[in-house]
């Protein structure tokens, strides 16, 4: 692993920590706050950012995000998200009390996050610049996904679930914008879409915070913010997949990392996740 490369690792593992300490912080302070609604958006953020503890929160996050950033540049997309992925370790211990099931979750995201790492050594390879149309479809297709999540998918969902599942779809598409901007040149002409994707998983997430639990919202939103970019690397910046036990290595990990979702996203004391009578998640 060269200079750059081990520098921006360290900058990865640095925004991991400023991001998940900021989700957990934000949580706290927004399900003391009044409810935030879609149908009064500037009151909704004035609450917000009235709230000092909220504000720390918030710019812990953004300087987390600068970090991820440059170690964008610095770094593979692969290597820089299986770093930021074990935000979700960090923030199970700092939420502390939690269910079995939570707990199984964590661990299996672990073991999952902890395989792809493996799958990573002497896997340095660069990334390419990726297709402007492969990149574009990728983001419309997690549109998309965020909006079946935060929708149809959150009511059989635990409280807050879909909601951090879309935020962390469209974070994550946001974060592949991010790739595809760092390289400069027409290119730049995602740093307005990739700004919207941002502010849109930023919405979803605070909704969600005042719907579930930390780990059923910034937990899911860690996850997949860090997971779906690892898969990106491959399909679309020709980060290859590692060949022998190395490639086996990282698909598995992908599978423990869905089984570690479903295991956040269940609802509490409901057989198999479903939801007898579930309502539509309120937004309003």
């Amino acid at each position: 692993m060269n200079g750059h490369v081990a520098l921006g690792l360290a900058l990865a593992i640095a925004s991991a920590v400023a991001i998940n300490s900021g989700y957990y912080v934000q949580h706290g302070a927004a399900t003391e706050l009044p409810r935030l609604t879609l149908r009064r958006p500037l009151r909704s953020l004035a609450l917000l950012f009235r709230d000092v503890r909220w504000v720390a929160g918030f710019f812990a996050g953004i300087g987390g995000w600068v970090l991820y950033v440059i170690a964008l540049k610095l770094a593979p997309l692969s290597i820089v998200q299986a770093a930021a992925a074990g935000g979700i370790a960090l923030l199970a211990v700092l939420v502390g009390r939690l269910s079995r099931r939570e707990v199984a979750g964590v661990v299996v995201s672990v073991c999952g996050l902890v395989l792809l790492g493996l799958s990573l050594i002497h896997a340095a390879a660069p990334s390419g610049r990726g297709s402007w149309m492969s990149v574009a479809v990728w983001i419309a297709v997690s549109l998309a996904v965020a909006a079946f999540a935060a929708g149809p998918l959150a009511t059989v969902l635990a409280g807050g679930a879909g909601l951090g599942i879309a935020a962390g779809v469209l974070y994550a598409a946001g974060d592949v914008g991010t790739k595809a901007a760092v390289s400069g040149g027409a290119r730049l002409a995602f740093v307005p879409v990739l700004l919207a994707c941002h502010g849109l998983a930023f919405v979803a997430l605070q909704l969600g915070f005042q719907r579930g639990s930390a780990l059923a919202t910034a937990g899911l939103a860690s996850l997949w913010t860090n997971a779906l970019p690892i898969a990106a690397g491959t399909l679309l910046f020709a980060e290859s997949l590692p060949d022998g036990a190395r490639g086996v290595a990282r698909v598995a990990a992908f599978v423990c990392v869905l089984i570690g979702a479903v295991a956040l996203a269940r609802p509490e004391g409901v057989p198999g996740g479903a939801v007898d009578g579930a309502a539509s998640p309120d937004y309003t």
